[in-house]
């Protein structure tokens, strides 16, 4: 997204989102804005509300589907202070298994809360939640949970900083034994046309991945329900009205995610 006024509109952008559960704004160190979306038609009325709300006009890049990944199994990773391989003043073990779908990230603890100071403790979560926006293969890490296993520290040497250094470095060790799996975003679909397009419909969405798991037919007018990946929707809403002689009606939802 491009525009001259990169503050204002990421304030904008922020309001929307607090009003609307499927708008997720982020803004990197070079001031480059990225939204996520659901679905080109979503986008469209963004702009138009950009405009006409904020008096901001801004152009959208090309559409990216944004995928996910979640770990497979459980994975832990121990640093100690004086490892060869640790250049930070800081022992850290951290286990990543699978979470709860849905749940995002829980992270846990099986120490004591006062081994260590607030700080350092604070420090670790932070730096996990920040680490897990690029898995394995560059996508954010979901539904996992993390478990701090063991820490260490020497005073008056180690700081805050040493706990950021070395947890970016255990959680990844930990995450590779775990394995994660990437996952694209699934909508269910809700379409109504005529009996008479039903076939080659339905041969179209299979072809675009879909899963058709509900059928009915009652007269001249059939109604179909199912799933189908969120990246082939827009694509397949444009191909409808020449698939049901321009009387097919679409809806779409968010259902979640499903393996690639």
């Amino acid at each position: 997204m491009r525009t001259t006024d990169a503050p204002a509109l990421f304030a904008a952008l922020q309001e929307l989102a607090e009003q609307d559960p499927l708008i997720t704004v982020r803004q990197d160190e070079t001031r480059r804005i990225t939204v996520r979306l659901y679905g080109e038609v979503q986008k469209e009325v963004l702009q138009e509300t950009l405009t006409d709300q904020h008096g901001i006009a801004v152009e959208f890049s090309g559409t990216q589907t944004v995928c996910v990944e979640r770990p497979v199994g459980t994975g832990e990773s121990v640093w100690e202070i004086g490892d060869g391989h640790n250049p930070f003043c800081a022992t850290l073990g951290l286990r990543v298994s699978p979470g709860v779908p849905g749940s995002g990230l829980t992270f846990g603890l099986e120490v004591e809360l006062g081994s260590l100071p607030l700080a350092f403790h604070k420090a670790i979560e932070e730096t996990v939640e920040a680490a897990l926006a690029r898995g394995l293969s560059g996508w954010e890490v979901v539904d996992v949970a993390v478990t701090v296993t063991r820490t260490g520290y020497s005073s008056p040497v180690t700081v805050a900083g040493d706990f950021r250094g070395v947890t970016p470095l255990v959680l990844r060790k930990a995450l590779r034994q775990a394995g994660t799996e990437v996952l694209e975003p699934v909508s269910g679909f809700e379409l109504e046309l005529p009996a008479d397009a039903v076939s080659a419909t339905l041969s179209r969405l299979v072809e675009l991945g879909a899963l058709v798991t509900e059928s009915a037919i009652c007269g001249d007018r059939a109604e179909l329900g199912g799933t189908l990946p969120t990246a082939r929707v827009h694509g397949f809403d444009q191909q409808l009205p020449a698939l049901s002689h321009g009387e097919g009606l679409l809806t779409t939802r968010p259902s979640g995610y499903q393996p690639i």
